[in-house]
């Protein structure tokens, strides 16, 4: 049995579960989530170079930049002052991949077990990995529904939000907008009157429309890339920012994608090696249910008339066909050059892959894929970013200063 400390149902009144900062729209609903069922939890925002600092003395440069920042970004809390350690538990997904999400919490624990072996680390998963009958963490299927929708939501307004804030009139507009609604949802999630999505998304929409906005159109870019550099502003050294500063408007796929994804793949593989049971059943109605959902956010928006909706899923599936075949799963796997091409297919032809450096997937299905991508779309106008602990990030702005000169060529 390991001697790890397990967050016991004692520890939910008296700690502080610390949360590490991926989207940070979206981590702020699910927080509020878990904070109506009596966890505490906090959102670390951290994002100096003392981040940087803790995970280079904690994991080694070789290891995946997200782990490095996650775990330096949990050991700068612990030290900060601003805890107790006694008092502090530690929060971590995991997908059940053979990439970022599972592993990671293995080193955290082996980095706790140095200076603060007392800390737990909390797996949050969908699945069933970690059980424990001691632990006080219990995730139930009215807090995964929710979940869910907190997914689908804030992919609503990180969507739109992006949309206007690029070419809103009166700045700071579409943020008070988004933080009205940020904390609606989170009313609407404790009071439990958060089904009726269709009219939230219109509700949503009409108010994200009422933002006076510039009628010159931005030049479009498009993020993808492995799942923390992509949403973090920590990882991806502020991207969205920078690119909002030099005149254009981000375009980042919603995670409702990448969790599609996931479900599709449980039922791939076991189509594909044989190995179909009771869960491939429950991960095929898991994917219609959330394909149905995404259906329903298509619709609305296409019906509302005012922002571009997200891909279809189901033709990202088709399409990516003609690059890659969906048995490449690890992690991104075929999902990535689907963004991709579904962004070029869209117009949005000025694409941004950003990367771990040294990550061997990524490296294979993006930048390995970008000719093939072109082959059928050449005005593709793409460009890999590598992001780790040594690079420089005037380096990394001026390739996209580049490639934005090629955009404004088109």
């Amino acid at each position: 049995m390991s001697d790890d400390p397990i967050f016991t149902p004692e520890m939910k009144d008296t700690h502080t579960i610390l949360v590490p900062n991926m989207l940070p729209i979206h981590f702020r609903l699910l927080i509020s989530i878990f904070t109506s069922y009596g966890y505490h939890m906090e959102l670390l925002e951290t994002d100096s170079r003392t981040v940087v600092d803790e995970g280079l003395k904690n994991v080694h440069n070789d290891t995946c930049y997200p782990a490095l920042l996650v775990i330096g970004q949990f050991m700068e809390a612990l030290k900060s002052g601003r805890y107790d350690p006694h008092k502090t538990a530690l929060l971590l997904t995991q997908t059940g991949g053979g990439c970022r999400a599972s592993n990671y919490i293995h080193l955290l624990r082996k980095c706790l077990a140095v200076s603060f072996p007392y800390v737990p680390v909390i797996s949050l998963n969908f699945s069933g990995l970690e059980r424990s009958q001691e632990s006080g963490w219990k995730l139930t299927m009215p807090m995964i529904i929710k979940c869910l929708y907190g997914v689908l939501y804030g992919d609503m307004l990180m969507s739109v939000y992006n949309q206007c804030r690029a070419n809103e009139l009166v700045k700071g507009s579409s943020e008070k907008i988004l933080m009205k609604w940020q904390r609606k949802l989170e009313h609407l999630f404790q009071k439990n009157r958060f089904t009726a999505s269709k009219r939230v998304y219109r509700e949503i929409l009409d108010d994200f429309a009422g933002v006076e906005r510039s009628a010159v159109p931005k030049i479009k870019v498009g993020i993808v890339g492995e799942i923390f550099v992509k949403y973090s502003p920590l990882a991806n050294n502020h991207l969205e920012d920078f690119l909002l500063s030099e005149g254009c408007e981000p375009v980042i796929p919603p995670l409702l994608e990448f969790v599609l994804y996931w479900a599709v793949n449980k039922v791939n593989e076991a189509e594909m090696y044989g190995r179909k049971n009771a869960s491939t059943c429950v991960f095929r109605e898991v994917y219609r249910f959330l394909y149905h959902k995404q259906r329903e956010v298509i619709r609305v928006m296409n019906e509302h008339g005012v922002f571009a909706p997200p891909h279809d899923f189901e033709h990202l599936r088709s399409s990516v066909s003609r690059f890659i075949g969906q048995g490449v799963a690890m992690g991104e796997g075929w999902l990535i050059p689907a963004e991709m091409g579904a962004l070029a297919e869209s117009g949005i032809e000025n694409i941004i892959c950003t990367q771990p450096f040294g990550c061997l997937p990524n490296h294979i299905v993006a930048k390995g894929m970008s000719r093939a991508i072109k082959s059928y779309y050449p005005n593709a106008n793409m460009i890999a970013i590598d992001y780790d602990s040594g690079a420089a990030r005037v380096n990394q702005e001026n390739r996209i200063k580049l490639m934005l000169a090629n955009a404004k060529k088109f």
